[in-house]
């Protein structure tokens, strides 16, 4: 796998500093405030002798391979890590540089590419996209997704602690105040990875391309979120057969519906010792 840091031109970056004017209490102040950096992102695949661009999505700069790895899971392109060959910045000579870190190619070990993302929604995405027109669970299930069978348990001091131990982590969202996180944590709350992202489609897709690039299991998994659980959010973790999904805010009905159907844990409203769960109880290790 490429890395991220051939290229020589300078990257985006991930906080950027602007002039503010602040008021408070009715006295003006000029200072310099950070805020995160957000850049469009387009993602072309290759594979045989065919080459298709996919889309484009705004994201904070950073862990761009594993944002695109996780996109391409989660919308069933790849299989798994075995069907990337390579994931590179483009240098095409045609391409502008200062553009060259805002376009990554992925060569796909296929024989060819496939014909459409099943979603039919190609990535053309804002970082706070929505469904999308995304279809619905019936013609999910038409794509092979399986029901979730893992046996992990959970304590609910486990959940408790989640948030917290999330927003520790957050350093660009403690530097600027606006960005989405997903994080990875084992059965007992340990926590194993974060991403941030101003979308939060585009932290977990950053977090589970980790994973996948790594070769970590997450059939035993926990995956926390920042924002809301909406119905992409649980798509993606069905994709990658994340058993236990865990939000700070509500979920939506078309992700318990999901949850439900295939057999995922979600729980919501996660905020001091107070959750509900939507679906999937039987991972709660409740006493009563």
């Amino acid at each position: 796998m490429d890395t991220e840091d051939r290229l020589s031109i300078p990257r985006p970056k991930r906080q950027v500093r602007t002039q503010v004017v602040r008021v408070e209490r009715g006295v003006r102040s000029a200072r310099s405030d950070g805020v995160v950096g957000e850049e469009p992102l387009e993602i072309r695949v290759r594979a045989g002798t065919g080459r298709r661009t996919l889309g484009v999505t705004m994201r904070t700069p950073g862990n761009d391979f594993e944002l695109v790895a996780g996109l391409l899971k989660a919308e069933r392109v790849i299989g798994g890590r075995d069907d990337i060959r390579a994931i590179r910045y483009c240098t095409d000579p045609d391409v502008d540089e200062a553009q060259m870190y805002n376009i990554v190619t992925a060569d796909l070990a296929l024989g060819a590419l496939p014909e459409s993302a099943p979603s039919e929604r190609h990535f053309h995405s804002g970082s706070a996209c929505g469904v999308c027109g995304k279809a619905t669970l019936d013609e999910l299930s038409l794509v092979g997704y399986k029901l979730l069978s893992s046996d992990v348990r959970v304590a609910p001091s486990v959940v408790y602690s989640l948030p917290d131990a999330l927003l520790e982590r957050q350093a660009l969202f403690g530097a600027t105040g606006g960005l989405h996180a997903a994080g990875l944590f084992d059965r007992t709350g340990k926590l194993v990875a974060v991403r941030e992202d101003v979308g939060r489609h585009n932290a977990l897709d950053k977090l589970l391309g980790w994973a996948l690039l790594e070769g970590v299991a997450l059939d035993d998994a926990i995956v926390m979120v920042s924002g809301r659980a909406g119905y992409e959010i649980a798509q993606k973790c069905l994709a990658s057969g994340v058993p236990v999904l865990c939000a700070v805010s509500a979920p939506s009905s078309l992700a318990v519906d999901l949850a439900t159907s295939f057999g995922i844990t979600l729980i919501g409203f996660l905020r001091g010792e107070r959750f509900n769960v939507y679906s999937g109880e039987q991972r709660v290790a409740l006493d009563g």
